[in-house]
């Protein structure tokens, strides 16, 4: 039963934590909201691609669409982070206020960044706390001042704890005035944009294209993505993604698993033939006093039903286990983590099981059937 067991509980365990990795990601995007809608150079996706395709003009004409809500320009700030002997490596972002309402970061303590510091090209930053707790252990970070790529700025806020979204761990961020991050980068073009969309976010997502490819003067009529210098990419069709992605995976890793099955149905089929000869004569005595070939048929298919059916239970058990034990790791390592029990994967896997005996049960059950009554009590 071995092979059957490690088979069972492969596609148990696979299936569920793959459920499970998929609710987690989903959990995040839903926490930003199915509204978001973000604009990108190709260069961040596709190997070769333009970083420098989006301007603020760009974002000018974007941000006036009827079907934008509220929007910001963003820089990307990749400099060091130290604050004495202590250096990070957080997410340091160039954005206007929004910047925190868009993906719903919440302040924890002191002030957020206003227009009157992007108006004034301030150095202030919020922080998120596990930044803080990096370069300050238990100490109030508000007022303390950092210094990023050589300049130095000033602590007004810290974010209380968000986790990840959208693949960013928002624990980890430094937000700086939009402005501030142009004068500290010397950046003209904008890393990205991002912004939340009126009523359905395909509808601004089409809108954004058509406005863009205008003012870059692209042909795209056929909407091929591999024209664009930019990409617009919605929440919602982010999730999409994810869904198709982690049940391409799980399909593809269950059926890895059940090769397991396989081995264990040859190894159950094996077994049942060597059961057939050592009971050659207990057929033979059956049929003697009456037993008719489908009693023979059913009562060795049964056997090897009941071997399998028997795997498939332990195996379960064991994938249900070690895919709770699993998910308490990664709730430790990302957070927020939690085990889903797929009960399509345990019904599967039963179907399996039972499959798998009646499968490689029926060529030893026919041999113990077929077998004559007087050469059957004759064997030795």
């Amino acid at each position: 039963m071995l092979g059957v067991i490690i088979g069972v509980a492969s596609v148990v365990l696979m299936v569920s934590m793959g459920r499970s990795f998929q609710s987690y990601i989903l959990t995040q995007i839903e926490s930003v909201g199915t509204n978001m809608v973000e604009v990108i150079p190709t260069g961040l996706e596709k190997f070769g691609g333009n970083l420098e395709s989006i301007t603020l003009d760009d974002y000018d004409a974007v941000s006036k669409l009827s079907t934008i809500e509220r929007s910001t320009p963003v820089i990307v700030v990749s400099k060091t982070v130290s604050y004495g002997t202590e250096e990070v490596t957080p997410l340091v972002f160039g954005a206007y206020p929004i910047f925190a309402d868009n993906y719903g970061l919440k302040l924890g303590s002191g002030r957020m960044i206003d227009k009157s510091d992007d108006d004034g090209a301030r150095s202030v930053i919020v922080i998120g706390p596990t930044t803080a707790e990096d370069l300050f252990g238990n100490v109030d970070p508000i007022g303390k001042r950092i210094d990023i790529g050589g300049n130095s700025l000033t602590i007004v806020g810290v974010f209380s704890a968000q986790g990840s979204a959208l693949s960013a761990d928002f624990d980890k961020l430094i937000l700086m005035p939009f402005s501030t991050a142009r004068s500290l980068t010397g950046q003209k073009h904008l890393s990205y944009m991002t912004m939340r969309a009126v009523g359905d976010p395909e509808l601004a997502r089409e809108d954004i294209k058509a406005v863009m490819r205008l003012r870059h003067r692209i042909d795209n009529p056929e909407d091929d993505p591999d024209k664009d210098d930019f990409a617009a990419r919605s929440a919602e069709q982010i999730t999409a993604i994810v869904g198709s992605v982690t049940l391409g995976l799980t399909v593809f890793l269950s059926l890895v698993a059940g090769i397991s099955l396989l081995v264990g149905g040859i190894g159950i089929m094996n077994i049942m033939l060597v059961s057939v000869t050592e009971r050659t004569q207990e057929i033979g005595l059956r049929k003697a006093i009456g037993a008719k070939k489908g009693d023979i048929l059913r009562q060795f298919l049964l056997e090897s039903v009941a071997l399998t059916l028997t795997g498939g239970i332990i195996g379960i058990v064991i994938g249900v286990s070690f895919g709770w034990l699993l998910s308490k790791v990664a709730d430790k390592l990302l957070g927020g983590f939690s085990f889903v029990l797929s009960f399509t994967a345990i019904a599967l896997a039963i179907v399996m099981a039972v499959g798998t005996g009646l499968v490689f049960g029926i060529y030893p059950a026919r041999k113990a059937a077929n077998l004559h009554p007087i050469e059957a009590l004759r064997f030795e």
